[in-house]
């Protein structure tokens, strides 16, 4: 079914979602500013930048190639998903997986979602609403394998800390939860349409409020092929592997110790917080995580800081190359402007869902 488009909104409606807008950016920076309060008090930036200049460079060229290597693999297990409705060409998953990423980077309001939904959608003809419910999808199948790893190292080591020792059970029963959300989900179509009938809304609200809760069905539906779920979560653990090593090399280069474990716990306090309300590349969110997670280990508040501002120096490098690259190879001006028009502009959430 398709969708009349809708006339442009009302200046009331405008109105309300550009105060929305504002409210969360300010938010955004107010957070990230007592983030940043709390995380850099008393450092040492003079050994800060003692540490950083006195980098491995051998170990920071291969911390880039492993990121690559790590995005790539990303796009082809989004490809994954997107096989169950349509044909999608490893590279054009890349190159939207790396717009989206340098959206979320760069742009306010997590705008790399919309964009490389749009990308997808305007070059294969899905359905936009089913292409935005996978990448979803895969951001929350993200957060359930860092609470499951989570919960799995904060389970078996010996020595938890602080606010860590008492994080393992809520992480595991979190987990738990999106396991379970993903595999009833779509089994609720028929209560879905129940509910809509019920409620007192015009007939073509109804309609359109359901035919966007099917194709978000589908989306996570296509979780329900054994094949297809087998793929997925084999490279997811590949993913956050090389994450991990990742993280262990970038701070060998430092001469910062880290191991196995806490490298995991740190990736995944790095992945769940940035979740929250942010400033474009995580301003804040990451600095208060890194302290968090490293200082009960023995790593210094400066080390960590140290550390946080490397990790994320080399993610504006590789993400800005490749998504600049994207950019160009998906004609920016047809593509992206629309994208960008609809999250920070004109905020015409139906666009997602009129197909």
């Amino acid at each position: 079914m398709d969708f009349p488009q809708n006339s442009e909104p009302s200046p009331r409606a405008t109105g309300t979602r550009l105060g929305m807008r504002f409210v969360s950016t300010v938010f955004a920076i107010a957070l990230a500013a007592i983030l940043l309060y709390f995380s850099l008090r008393g450092i040492e930036w003079a050994r800060v930048g003692r540490i950083l200049a006195h980098a491995n460079v051998p170990f920071l060229l291969l911390c880039c190639a492993i990121f690559s290597t790590a995005l790539f693999l990303r796009a082809f297990r989004w490809r994954i998903l997107l096989k169950a409705e349509g044909n999608i060409s490893v590279s054009t998953a890349f190159w939207a997986t790396s717009a989206g990423y340098f959206g979320n980077n760069f742009l306010p309001a997590r705008a790399g979602e919309v964009v490389r939904t749009l990308m997808i959608s305007s070059r294969s003809g899905l359905s936009k609403a089913f292409v935005l419910t996978t990448a979803l999808c895969e951001r929350l199948a993200d957060a359930i394998a860092l609470v499951t790893i989570s919960a799995l190292v904060l389970l078996t080591i010996s020595f938890r800390p602080g606010w860590l020792a008492a994080a393992a059970k809520p992480f595991a029963i979190a987990g738990a939860c999106g396991i379970l959300a993903l595999a009833t989900l779509p089994y609720l179509d028929k209560v879905s349409k129940t509910v809509l009938k019920a409620l007192p809304l015009p007939q073509n609200i109804c309609e359109r409020l359901q035919h966007l809760i099917e194709h978000i069905l589908r989306g996570i539906r296509s979780f329900h092929d054994l094949k297809r779920l087998g793929g997925f979560l084999a490279l997811t653990c590949v993913i956050w592997c090389l994450d991990a090593v990742t993280t262990m090399i970038g701070a060998k280069a430092l001469g910062v110790s880290i191991n196995a474990p806490i490298a995991f716990l740190l990736i995944a306090g790095l992945g769940l917080g940035s979740a929250l309300p942010s400033t474009p590349g995580y301003v804040g969110i990451y600095q208060f995580v890194a302290v968090s997670v490293l200082t009960p280990f023995g790593i210094s508040r400066t080390d960590s800081i140290a550390y946080i501002l490397l990790f994320q120096a080399l993610m504006y490098v590789m993400i800005g190359i490749w998504g600049l690259i994207a950019l160009v190879k998906f004609k920016k001006a047809k593509t992206i402007a629309p994208a960008l028009e609809t999250v920070t502009i004109h905020g015409r959430e139906q666009s997602l869902v009129a197909d």
